[in-house]
């Protein structure tokens, strides 16, 4: 019989072991590992009247992305930054149902939580999560003292974990209405990353932040809360931060200089803060951002970063629009499961309203810059509706331009979406006084900057200088009616908030039907009764 001695054996097991080791310990083959992602779709489940964008050729070109990168050996991720609700109304007034289902069929992996998913009851939010898939994901988002939303998620890919966790504004606190926050706590989401991103570390190869915060250049915030580039600075760790909210084309001229000119179909180079790259493929599914990695021995490289417009047009030498680059086809399957909705919206949206000589501004680059028609228009209709000597809306509330010749409802919903109500404050000339300094201070470029009518403004340097009501300075010991949404006057965009003032009543008016009823009386409405002129004059 063949025995092995005792220590040949023990011997022979030890090199095993150690063999079984090493091969355990083998480094991995590297992953390359394909990020797609969007942002503020507000409710672009179909294609505008250009044919730009939409969900169904959105579909065609994330499904050739896929397919490529898995022929060349890779995997991917598709991630959103927020902010799905809100914006047109044929998908406003269906909850933004066939956004979400479409995003299912689309094949999201998860998303950040949006402001705006708060722009309707906690019921309907409830409702919105049912129908998803895949994870909200909201690590700074609390209730009762408890998260609302998974912080994160990590997901395996190639053999490589990566951690993706959510973060959201903590200015939606401030910019929707109270009622549907009730309860719910906006903490500051660096604070958040800076617990997380140490464990996520540990248990992950790559940590990327799905965010709705914003891009602010150099960190340069304003009023709003700090964003990407403030985060980024302020905790190590990330590796990509996938953001929304700001709306913004990230593409960088040079360090800490964004290109606020950018040209769809040009290369688009991408923000970097203290080691994480900062993305945002602008808004309304305009985009398919992709960030190309390789990950191998530690290591993360960006290999290559794209942001491809999906049927974007710009205009020619000859003022025609031409498509930015190849035309992307419709996915037929999400095209029919989207039409249904897209019918059900437009029958609903047919009744005419009125009429206008020309294109009342909304445009969000101008109206949260400076005063605008339109601006002074919803005032003027706030004005009117409630008999107040003077009205202010927040610039956020104006969502859109009013087009030349005949308006329809669904105009007048694409400007005003939120459903808001218009409140008359009845108040001393001195506290209307101190008010007006406040909306003076608004940085122009936020969606708190103010339109207004009724009142003439001199401001410098974000001081008010002077102020006068109908031609008049304000007399401190007169009372004055402030027209004003329950938005702005719950302290809506840090406005003061005046809605405990025992002055103040709440019409029950909607802003869109206030502003749906002064168009139909004014029409045909004629731009040069609207134009602001020198009633804010700023320095």
């Amino acid at each position: 019989m063949n025995r092995r001695h005792p220590v040949m054996l023990s011997a022979a097991l030890v090199a095993l072991a150690l063999l079984a080791s090493c091969a355990t310990q083998a480094p991995r083959a590297p992953l390359k590992l394909t990020i797609l992602h969007t942002n503020d779709h507000h409710g672009r489940f179909w294609p505008n009247g250009d044919g730009e964008y939409g969900m169904a050729a959105r579909k065609t070109l994330i499904d050739r992305l896929r397919a490529e990168v898995k022929a060349s050996g890779g995997h991917s991720l598709l991630l959103d930054g927020g902010d799905v609700n809100t914006g047109v109304p044929e998908s406003d007034l269906q909850d933004a149902e066939p956004d979400f289902q479409g995003m299912n069929r689309i094949g999201y992996d998860a998303m950040a939580v949006g402001n705006h998913e708060f722009d309707k009851s906690p019921a309907v939010l409830a409702k919105q999560r049912s129908w998803l898939s895949f994870p909200m994901l909201a690590a700074n988002i609390y209730r009762d003292g408890q998260r609302m939303f998974p912080a994160y998620q990590v997901f395996e890919r190639g053999g490589y974990k990566i951690a993706v966790m959510g973060l959201t504004t903590d200015d939606t606190q401030k910019m929707v209405l109270p009622d549907n926050i009730r309860g719910i706590e906006f903490r500051k989401p660096a604070e958040e990353a800076a617990k997380l991103v140490p464990e996520l570390r540990g248990r992950a190869d790559m940590v990327i932040a799905t965010t709705h915060m914003g891009h602010y250049t150099d960190g340069q915030h304003g009023v709003n809360a700090p964003g990407d580039v403030e985060m980024a600075r302020a905790v190590k760790g990330l590796d990509l931060i996938v953001g929304g909210h700001s709306q913004n084309p990230v593409c960088m001229l040079a360090e800490n200089k964004r290109n606020d000119a950018y040209v769809p179909g040009t290369p688009c180079a991408p923000d970097r803060q203290n080691g994480a790259w900062i993305v945002q493929a602008h808004e309304w599914g305009k985009y398919v951002g992709r960030a190309d990695f390789e990950l191998s021995g530690g290591e993360i490289r960006l290999i290559k970063y794209t942001l491809i417009p999906i049927n974007m047009k710009v205009r020619g030498a000859d003022g025609k629009k031409l498509l930015a680059t190849e035309a992307i086809g419709e996915d037929a399957e999400l095209r029919a499961f989207l039409k249904p909705f897209q019918d059900n919206g437009q029958a609903r949206l047919s009744a005419p309203v009125g009429s206008a000589d020309g294109v009342l501004d909304g445009d969000r680059d101008r109206v949260r810059k400076q005063p605008t028609n339109l601006g002074v228009l919803v005032a003027r209709a706030m004005m009117d509706r409630t008999g107040a000597d003077l009205a202010l809306i927040n610039s956020g509330g104006v969502r859109d331009s009013l087009p030349a010749g005949n308006i329809s409802y669904r105009d007048v919903l694409k400007v005003q979406p939120f459903g808001n109500t218009v409140a008359v404050v009845q108040m001393k000339g001195d506290e209307l006084q101190r008010f007006l300094e406040a909306a003076a201070r608004m940085t122009p470029g936020s969606g708190a900057f103010p339109q207004t009518a009724g009142l003439q403004m001199q401001i410098e340097g974000n001081q008010l200088k002077q102020a006068r009501i109908a031609g008049q300075t304000i007399d401190p010991q007169r009372s004055y009616r402030l027209a004003i949404t329950n938005f702005t006057a719950t302290g809506g965009d840090g406005y003061p908030k005046l809605n405990g003032h025992p002055g103040y009543v709440d019409s029950g008016f909607v802003d869109a039907d206030v502003l749906r009823a002064y168009i139909a009386k004014r029409s045909p409405l004629k731009l040069s009764d609207y134009e602001p002129g020198d009633a804010v004059v700023r320095r």
